[in-house]
């Protein structure tokens, strides 16, 4: 073990402090898209929802979209958008490969800032069915069901809001 070493992670896995939250620009538009379109959270039959979506240059323009990236090498590690009205939390991804590594609560922080600054008491969340339990987590209470819109959305999603005092 080389001296002063102690605790630090070996590979290329960051640590929380090594992330950086940053306004998304154009450039990074294929970068997001990909992300949502290669996540393992809408696999099989949530897989359709997510084939052609795209996380365009005009959508980072227009709403507020921060990214979590490595600070060493840039890499992607996951994003969301927040639409401010009506308050809404439009997208929330991590890539899978940073999955555990905290980057979701770093993300889910940063939104409770941002719209804190923006005024905003809170923060509605239409969640994609498996990621209640995090947004739950994060302090999420639930307020209701959107109901299935076929053939776009096939299934039931909860409805949350995060406060954001």
């Amino acid at each position: 073990m080389e001296p002063g070493s102690a605790g630090r992670r070996r590979g290329r896995s960051p640590r929380r402090a090594d992330v950086v939250i940053r306004r998304a620009v154009a450039r990074d538009a294929a970068r997001l898209t990909r992300l949502v379109r290669t996540s393992r959270a809408y696999e099989g039959p949530y897989a359709p929802m997510v084939a052609g979506y795209r996380v365009g240059p005009d959508y980072i323009e227009v709403h507020r979209v921060f990214v979590a990236a490595d600070g060493a090498t840039g890499q992607v590690l996951g994003f969301y958008a927040l639409l401010l009205d009506p308050p809404e939390l439009d997208l929330m991804f991590v890539a899978d490969a940073a999955q555990g590594l905290g980057i979701g609560r770093l993300l889910a922080e940063h939104l409770r800032e941002e719209a804190r600054g923006a005024g905003l008491t809170g923060v509605r969340i239409v969640s994609h069915p498996p990621a209640e339990g995090f947004y739950r987590s994060i302090g999420a209470e639930p307020v209701g069901t959107v109901p299935a819109r076929p053939p776009a959305v096939m299934w039931d999603r909860p409805e949350l809001l995060l406060r954001t005092g």
